[in-house]
């Protein structure tokens, strides 16, 4: 059992996992930018670490400046939450370096999954139908619509980092792939540090179904079923 958790996120997901932690008697140390300092989740904490100014890029995305709050606070495991550092290989591998446990998957795991052109290869190895696209980094706008033509039209703009709905942009023609491209870019950088995009086949009124697998570090694996995650708004569940 840990003694104490650092939460790298902020908002909701962050006083969960707090309410959570207190119920286990566990220590909790909440961190926040210069926008956050009176945020709910900084009051419910244990003890607080400031990392930043307001920018998420220069605050919640240096993971740096996690693993020294862990450190300094003397925090035995980090918890991610979603977005942000959830989905990152070289933050496990700080950690890893410090001797703090992070609180998810393996870095192999965040290394094949957390990118999402790394995941269709690995699904497409596996012999799993994957949606058409390109099998690359676009390197620019003139890319993505050479690659868009390619594919036909529409087609997504997506990053290839994070999650949460962001980066993603829907192109139905040449202009609309060369602005998607930026604005994907552009918000994927800010969310998640990583500006890489990839574009595929966008699927009209599709269902999304998903099933979540949960494995420990004994080789207890065990799924959830199924879930139907199709009513979305901006590409962002809003029921499952």
């Amino acid at each position: 059992m840990f003694e104490k958790i650092l939460i790298a996120n902020r908002g909701e997901i962050a006083c969960r996992i707090i309410r959570t932690c207190s119920r286990m008697g566990i220590a909790t140390v909440a961190v926040y930018s210069e926008a956050d300092a009176d945020a709910a989740h900084v009051a419910m904490a244990d003890e607080a670490v400031a990392i930043g100014p307001a920018p998420a890029a220069e605050s919640y995305l240096r993971g740096e400046r996690m693993v020294a709050a862990a450190r300094a606070t003397g925090a035995d495991a980090v918890h991610p939450g979603y977005g942000f550092l959830a989905e990152n290989a070289a933050f496990v591998e700080a950690l890893e370096a410090a001797g703090i446990v992070f609180i998810g998957p393996t870095r192999a795991a965040i290394a094949a999954m957390g990118d999402k052109l790394e995941s269709k290869r690995v699904a497409k190895r596996a012999g799993v139908t994957t949606i058409p696209g390109h099998d690359g980094i676009l390197g620019d706008a003139e890319e993505a619509v050479e690659v868009a033509r390619g594919l036909g039209y529409p087609v997504m703009l997506k990053a290839t980092a994070g999650g949460g709905g962001k980066g993603m942009r829907i192109a139905r023609n040449d202009d609309e792939a060369r602005e998607g491209f930026r604005a994907a870019a552009s918000e994927a950088g800010a969310s998640f540090g990583d500006d890489r995009v990839l574009i595929e086949k966008f699927i009209e009124r599709p269902r999304h179904i998903e099933i979540q697998v949960l494995a420990d570090g004994h080789g207890n694996v065990v799924h959830l079923n199924e879930r139907e995650c199709s009513i979305q708004r901006r590409h962002q569940k809003v029921i499952e």
